[in-house]
């Protein structure tokens, strides 16, 4: 399988994971759709859409940068049009922007609860509702939302309600489409990293340097996108897909070429069950 020519509508594209999973594509020719808010330099973010369709096109595919407010039906439905008049249909719905405080409940404001809640469960709902209609005339549709693993352990909720329930809304879109759009067969998936990746998001709002130095480069998040891309959507759909776990059933055995240190001092994600397995060989990661 190949996804040459397939087109992909990725949000939160401009930059981090979303980025990476387009450039991925991109080395098979496929046709990215950059789709975010950010069409300006952000002072302490690097990167706009316009920057991600430029390395998109440097890997190899097509590339179209489209401003979005994932909260704005109006504009999502825009923006799909968009895509369709360009590009000719979608086959891929990357569901990757999301927005996250890791506050307890009196300390998280309501503005920032709606933010989170408007994003992550709202703007994926959105989104994919949208595509669907088109995803629908693929002949290999997927739909990716990054999302956990729906583990509803206390250890999860308390620290952080808010926005526990603002990202497993995501997951139980995950749940809940896969079986709805069976019978269209549009797969519909979760992807989780197993550690920290290095993104802005972590760098200016989790952990700073430190944390970035513990963790895997957001190339991992893409090539396990890739490898779920390129599997059968009539056959892998409704799973919480672990981004090592499903490399190493690639044939990954070495990941040392995703962090700078030795596995053991990686920083693990959040919502990671504790049955998790690990992949039975790791090198060095």
């Amino acid at each position: 399988m190949s996804l040459k020519g397939k087109v992909l509508f990725i949000t939160g594209g401009s930059r981090g994971i979303g980025l990476q999973i387009g450039k991925c594509a991109a080395k098979d020719g496929a046709k990215v759709v950059l789709a975010a808010k950010t069409a300006e330099p952000h002072p302490k973010l690097a990167g706009t859409i316009y920057t991600a369709a430029e390395e998109v096109v440097a890997a190899g595919g097509e590339a179209l940068p489209i401003v979005l407010d994932v909260r704005d039906e109006s504009n999502v439905r825009t923006a799909v049009e968009e895509t369709v008049s360009t590009f000719g249909g979608i086959d891929i719905c990357v569901n990757n922007a999301s927005a996250i405080s890791l506050t307890n409940t009196p300390d998280t404001d309501m503005k920032r609860y709606d933010l989170m809640h408007q994003i992550n469960g709202r703007g994926t709902y959105l989104v994919s509702k949208y595509c669907i209609p088109h995803l629908k005339k693929s002949d290999h549709a997927h739909i990716l939302n990054l999302a956990p693993p729906l583990d509803m352990k206390p250890k999860w909720f308390g620290p952080h309600l808010a926005y526990t329930m603002a990202k497993f809304t995501m997951s139980m879109c995950v749940l809940g489409m896969a079986e709805e759009l069976k019978a269209d067969k549009i797969a519909v998936n979760g992807l989780w990293p197993r550690t920290a990746i290095a993104t802005a998001a972590v760098k200016n709002i989790l952990g700073g340097e430190e944390l970035m130095k513990i963790s895997r480069m957001p190339e991992i998040m893409g090539d396990a996108a890739y490898a779920i891309f390129n599997k059968n959507p009539e056959v892998f759909t409704g799973n919480f897909c672990i981004d090592d776990l499903v490399l190493y059933e690639e044939g990954v055995r070495d990941f040392s070429k995703y962090a700078q240190v030795p596995y053991s001092e990686l920083a693990l994600d959040f919502f990671l069950p504790d049955d998790t397995p690990l992949p039975s060989e790791i090198k060095n990661s």
